[in-house]
Formats: C-alpha cells, structure tokens, sequence
C-alpha cells in the first residue's frame, strides 16, 4: 500500500475495524469469564446460557430495522450513535449484580454492535471500488478475528489481575473512542434513500417469501448459530469439564480456534477467486468445508485425536459457513442482496440465542437425570449436532427446489429502481 492509498483507506478502515474488533470481542468474551459468572451470582447452565445469549437477541431485533437506518442515515451515523448503547451496556454489565441486570446490559451490549459489520461493508461500498471492497472486508473480517483472540487467552491472563467487572467499565470507555472516531470518519454521503419505507419493507417481505432463503436459513441458523453459541460461551465449560483443563490451558485452546478461525477467513477472502477460476463454486466450497468442520465436532464429542489439533481444525473449517452469505446474495437483485444478508443475519442470532441458552438447558435436564456433567455436556453438543447435520441434508435436498428469483421480489425490485 503506497502513501497515497495509505492516506485515503486507512481513516475510513481503522475505525470500523476498531469497532468490529470491539464486537467481535464482547460478543465472545463471556465465554472465558463463565466461571466467575457461575461462582458468583451462582447461575445454572441454563442461566449462563440465557445470559450470554442475551447479547444475540439484542442484536438480533436489530436486524431488520438496521438495513434500512445504514441506507437511509449512513453507517458512520448509524453505527457511532448504537455504540454510544453498547458503552452503556458494558457500564451496566460491570456494575450489575443481579440476573435480570446483567442479561438486560448484555442485551443492550449486543443491540450497540448490532452494526459494527454491516456498517462498515456499507462504507466502504459508498467509498471505494468493488475490487478495494473485496480487500477492505477481509481486512474487517481479520479485526473480527483479533477480537476473538483477545477475548481468549490474553483476556484470561488479564483477568486475574484486573476482575471482570473493571474490565468492563475499561470497554465501556473503548467503545466510546470507537464512537468518536467512526462519527469522525470522512464518509462518502449518498443522498437519502427516495424509495417509499412501505416499499423498502415489502422488499424484506419477498426475501422472507423466497425459496432462496429457505433453503438457506437452516445452516444459518444451526451451522453459524451453533458455532456462535460454542465459541460464544460453551467452548469455555467444555474443556473445563470433559477435558478437565486448567483455565489457562482452557484459554489457550480458545486462542488457537480463533487464530485459525481467522487464518481461514483470511485464505478464503485471498483464495477464493482462484478456487472458482478452477471450477469450483461458493456452494460447494461451503458445503465441504461445513462437512469437515462436523466431522472434527463429532470427534471432539468422542473425544478422539489430539485436543490442541481437534480445535486448530475446528476453527479453520468453520470459517467456511460464512460462505453462506455470498451463496445466498447471489440469488438476489444488487439493491436486495444487503437487505438479504441482513434478513440472513437475523437468523444467525435468533439460532445463536436460541441455542445458546437450549445448550445450557440440556446439560441441566442431563444431569437432573443422573448424567455427570461432563456428560451433560457431550450430549448437548451431539443434539447440536445432530440440528446441524439435518441442515446440511436439507441444503443438499432442496438445491433443485429452489427456483428463479420469486415474482414477490422482482415486483419489489422493479419498485425501488
């Protein structure tokens, strides 16, 4: 990247890349403060897993409202005053003390991110080429990933030191600064949308309507879902009790599944245009990689092969299921594919809350009946499982059900030219 480049990307990536960064991070920081949260408040699985999820269904009934606000305000409008929220969440977060207080801050904590990706891929839509963007959301997708590594093995180091609760009220302040410089970002601004909101609603209609999205939306919901709701939270318990782990061997085998989550988003965005030149497609790509990831998950339940590879390979094949955004978009008209994505993404939150909290609800109903809780654990993963090999069946079965787009979506499309 020459000076020049230098001097026109890096104002407008830094600071979405700080705040997706901040996202990515809280979205997966419960998962290494769990037993402080658990001893100290003396919450079941299931509480825990309501808790955490709290943070999904905030950002979930984002959503829909979200991708008509970024076309309408811009994202540095959008997204700098959510994250004003998300700062007040993490205030709430280290100062509650009960249940109900901490799940209501940690839904507000999701609800002030809600933007964090889809902003900055509409900034940088409005700002640079269709080449630079290619470039530009891998970059976002890499910052995510460092969230992902904070928030494991370092953020466990720290935590000793400086307790959950200040390191909250120390995001609180991050995320402010995160605020300040995406409102302060040189925006390309676009004229407000013209289109009628009605039509702009009826549009996310015809998405809904769509066998497109239905064919989609399992995977989304159990594969992405699922892997939100692991990596999210019960990766943590997990090798505490089935491996019996220290919680710095815990906390470095979370830093090696978000590293090589990240090195797989980093090959996919660098390597894809190849692997598609060489005759493969996005859909196939995707589904052999969620194959593997599934088998890794299988052996990780039976507790087969070396624990540190076991999770290196899960999170490297994981990153494939977000191969599913650009399958599904490319069933769309270009003024739909964001409002498809974002339609996608509702369900991605919905399944991580809903699975999430199920999660912790089945090791509870496990060990009522007797299981151990290691046990407990091995069984709410194989049900998951389970969900999730169903979903891939389901998009295998149904590819030749899916048709042109419907004629719900073109009338739609034809509206808002």
């Amino acid at each position: 990247m020459n000076k020049k480049n230098a001097s026109h990307i890096l104002p407008i990536l830094l600071p979405y890349a700080f705040g997706y960064f901040l996202s990515y991070l809280l979205r997966n920081v419960n998962a290494v403060i769990a037993p402080d949260l658990t001893h100290e408040l003396g919450l079941s699985a299931a509480d825990l897993g309501f808790l955490t999820s709290a943070y999904l269904i905030g950002f979930a009934l984002a959503q829909l409202p979200l991708g008509i606000a970024l076309d309408r305000w811009g994202p540095r409008r959008v997204e700098s005053a959510l994250l004003v929220l998300a700062a007040m969440g993490c205030v709430g977060f280290g100062l509650g003390h009960t249940l109900t207080q901490l799940a209501l801050a940690r839904g507000l904590i999701g609800l002030g991110v809600s933007a964090c990706l889809m902003a900055s891929f509409k900034a940088f839509s409005q700002a640079f080429s269709a080449t630079r963007q290619a470039s530009m959301n891998s970059s976002i997708m890499v910052a995510g990933g460092m969230g992902g590594i904070t928030a494991s093995a370092p953020f466990g180091l720290l935590l000793p030191y400086a307790g959950w609760r200040n390191i909250f009220l120390c995001l609180a302040a991050l995320t402010l600064i995160a605020a300040y410089a995406i409102r302060r970002t040189p925006e390309q601004e676009q004229p407000a949308q013209t289109v009628p909101l009605a039509d702009l609603v009826r549009g996310i209609g015809g998405i809904f309507a769509s066998r497109a999205f239905w064919r989609f939306a399992p995977q989304t919901g159990f594969l992405i879902g699922g892997f939100v709701s692991i990596q999210g939270l019960w990766a943590m318990p997990w090798l505490l009790g089935v491996n019996a782990y220290s919680q710095q061997n815990a906390s470095f085998h979370m830093l090696l599944l978000s590293l090589t989550l990240t090195i797989g988003y980093f090959l996919l965005a660098t390597q894809i245009a190849a692997l598609i030149r060489r005759g493969l497609t996005i859909e196939r790509i995707f589904f052999w990689g969620a194959l593997a990831a599934l088998g890794v998950s299988l052996l990780l339940i039976m507790g087969v092969g070396e624990s540190h590879l076991m999770w290196i390979l899960f999170g490297f094949f994981c990153a494939s299921f977000n191969l599913i955004y650009a399958a599904h978009a490319s069933y769309y008209p270009a003024q739909l594919s964001g409002r498809a994505n974002t339609c996608l993404n509702l369900i991605v939150f919905v399944g991580g809350f809903g699975l999430q909290w199920g999660f912790g609800g089945v090791v509870d109903l496990a060990q009522a009946h007797g299981f151990l809780r290691a046990q407990a654990l091995q069984i709410a993963w194989g049900s998951l499982l389970v969900l999730q090999v169903a979903s891939v069946i389901w998009f295998m079965a149904s590819k030749s059900w899916v048709n042109s787009m419907p004629v719900a979506i073109a009338r739609n499309n034809n509206a808002e030219q």
